[in-house]
């Protein structure tokens, strides 16, 4: 009978340091995993030419997917390097005029320099001088009335190039080249279909590493930190599988506990929402439930 007692004072003993242990087998935070998503969409109107993707794909930062038709651009940027050569002609004829012009300003102010010394020497006349002096006024004014004249010419060609350029932008950009590393969550579109700026091509993520929000009490708040390690649970078969957690997050205010958590305290207590990282081996999904336990052991 004493051997009976003394089994049963030691497992009552045992249960109780358990329970201590483990907070009565109660996860210090609940929540899903979540992972930032990038929908991708397109950059130009046109037809889908090529669009090699699946979803599931895992896709490497600046790889090329495909791209938009660019036909019309290139017929249209065709026609403006047409305009710009036909406009350039009629600028360089504007330019010889002014060229002409300086040659005879130059010749112009080479006599006036003489007559001066002309006069200096007592062997020319003011009347020389003012003569070059007024032929210099009159091919000033005729290079201001042909420059006027080409201002126009001049403003059309930068506006021509400014649409060149705006062009060669549109063409960049109707290829589809994959900003980020992820895995392709959603596909939108198929190649052959007529897509438009801003249209959804494709969703992807990042799911290298996965992000656990839980929510905890203001009494749980002091004893986390950014950069703690944590335990974190999901369900596997018969038993729970553990990974090894880093609070990344922890929300600055409090809010009302989401209606999808569920945990034993009351729905409208005030919470904070906090980030997990959890390196991803493959099981963990978005949306996947998952507990958070603050202590490290695995025998929680």
């Amino acid at each position: 009978m004493k051997y009976y007692k003394h089994i049963l004072a030691t497992t009552i003993i045992a249960t109780s340091l358990f329970s201590c242990g483990n907070d009565n087998g109660k996860a210090d935070g609940y929540g899903n995993f979540e992972a930032t998503e990038i929908t991708i969409s397109a950059e130009n109107n046109g037809k889908l030419m090529q669009f090699n993707l699946e979803e599931g794909d895992v896709l490497q930062k600046a790889q090329f997917i495909g791209y938009i038709d660019t036909i019309p651009l290139s017929l249209k940027r065709e026609q403006l390097e047409v305009s710009k050569a036909v406009i350039s002609s009629k600028s360089k004829g504007v330019l010889s005029q002014i060229s002409v012009l300086n040659s005879r300003l130059r010749t112009a102010n080479t006599n006036k320099t003489r007559a001066e010394n002309l006069i200096k020497d007592n062997a020319g006349t003011q009347k020389q001088l003012d003569d070059v002096s007024g032929e210099i006024d009159v091919i000033k004014n005729q290079i201001r009335s042909v420059e006027i004249q080409n201002a126009p010419v001049v403003n059309e060609l930068k506006s021509i190039d400014v649409q060149l350029k705006q062009i060669d932008d549109q063409i960049e950009k109707s290829k589809i080249i994959n900003p980020t590393h992820g895995t392709v969550l959603t596909k939108y579109a198929e190649p052959n279909e007529i897509t438009a700026f801003g249209k959804p091509l494709y969703k992807i993520a990042d799911l290298t590493t996965m992000q656990l929000r839980v929510y905890i009490s203001e009494t749980q708040l002091a004893n986390l930190k950014i950069g703690q390690e944590v335990t974190v649970k999901i369900d596997d078969a018969d038993t729970m599988k553990s990974y090894k957690g880093k609070i990344s997050w922890i929300a600055s205010e409090a809010e009302f506990t989401p209606k999808i958590i569920q945990t034993k305290e009351e729905r409208v207590a005030l919470v904070y929402a906090v980030k997990v990282d959890v390196k991803n081996d493959g099981s963990l999904k978005i949306g996947m439930p998952a507990e958070m336990w603050m202590s490290n052991s695995e025998d929680n």
